[in-house]
Parts: C-alpha cells; sequence; structure tokens
C-alpha cells in the first residue's frame, strides 16, 4: 500500500482549513490547491549545444526525479542564431506526489541553502494565482554532487495554483512554508 506524502497531508489537514478560515470558503473543495509545478531551463547560446542540453537535461532529471523533455525554438530569429526547431532547452512538468516531493525539497531543503538567502520576492505572481521562481544554479539542491557539476544551470519553477487572485495564491503559498520575503512591506527610511 502507497503511503501520503507528508507535505500532501500538511496541505490537507493544516493548510485547508487555515486557509477556510481566512478566505471564508464554505466548502474544502473551494480552497486553492497546487496544480503542477513545471521546471524549465534554457541552455542559451553555450558553445556546445548538444552537451549542453545533455547536461540540463541529466540536472533536471537528478532534481526533480522524472525525465526532462526538450523545448525547442517555435521561430527563427536571426539577431539570436536561432533557427526554428532548433533544441534550446529542457523542462519537466510535475503533479501529484512527485510534485509535492519536489515543492517540499525546494521549500525545506534547497533555498535555505542559497547564500544570503531573506526570501523569496512576494512580486513574481502573474495575476492569475500563479507564482514563478528563479533558482540561480542547480548546486542548492542536496541530490546534486557538487564535484560533479560541469556548468551552472539555472532554471525557472513556475507553481501553477486554482487560485483566482495574487492574495489567494500568496496565502496558499505561504501556509506550505514558501518563505516571502518581507522586503516589498517595509516602509522607506526617513532621513531627519
Amino acid at each position: 500500500m502507497k503511503t501520503e506524502n507528508e507535505f500532501y497531508r500538511h496541505y490537507k489537514e493544516r493548510v485547508v482549513p487555515a486557509l477556510q478560515e481566512k478566505h471564508g470558503y464554505k466548502n474544502p473543495h473551494q480552497v486553492p490547491k497546487i496544480d503542477k509545478v513545471v521546471v524549465n531551463t534554457s541552455i542559451g547560446s553555450q558553445p556546445d549545444v548538444k552537451a549542453a542540453l545533455d547536461d540540463a537535461k541529466a540536472e533536471l532529471a537528478l532534481i526533480t526525479g522524472q525525465r526532462a523533455a526538450e523545448t525547442r525554438a517555435k521561430k527563427s530569429i536571426a539577431n539570436f542564431k536561432l533557427r526554428k526547431e532548433q533544441a534550446i532547452g529542457a523542462k519537466v512538468t510535475l503533479r501529484g506526489e512527485r510534485m509535492y516531493e519536489f515543492l517540499e525539497r525546494l521549500i525545506k531543503a534547497a533555498l535555505p541553502r542559497i547564500r544570503d538567502f531573506r526570501g523569496v520576492s512576494p512580486r513574481s505572481f502573474d495575476g492569475q494565482g500563479n507564482y514563478t521562481l528563479g533558482v540561480p544554479d542547480q548546486a542548492i539542491f542536496p541530490e546534486v554532487e557538487l564535484d560533479k557539476i560541469k556548468r551552472n544551470i539555472g532554471f525557472d519553477v513556475t507553481i501553477v495554483t486554482t487560485a483566482q487572485t495574487n492574495e489567494e495564491a500568496k496565502s496558499l503559498l505561504s501556509e506550505l512554508g514558501m518563505p516571502f520575503s518581507d522586503r516589498a512591506k517595509k516602509p522607506a527610511a526617513q532621513t531627519a
């Protein structure tokens, strides 16, 4: 028998009642939930595109526990030396148990390992309840062995929620433990 993920259990037992109370939802099914997490990276203008793409896919697979898919250019752009259908990156879409395991590792293990970490920006919501976070390199994840890193690979983590507004999504992620910085709330220093 499969055991339930601890992070998902936390969502069901603590986050849902807290959000029902805070936002006045009458039904637990009205409470926003996380739909999927998309981890995306681009190889940029690496001189050895094939090797860079293979490294990016291997690192994403190691970090997420799921095989990465190639992303390709939709159109040609001469200024960027980009041809249509050229491989330009990799992405992984996580749902279900793997999604909750990844979020737990991201929030509890990886983000605190960033040097001088003061929280993630509360301004990275898209207006429809989705949140995107940029990760500077893969070394913050405990699974990655530092001596085996060939090149730094930064990536974006997009958390897609069923929330209708940014406020609902921020409440959901805050209750799940996302460490938002409070820099946006501090008033400007007054000079005398």
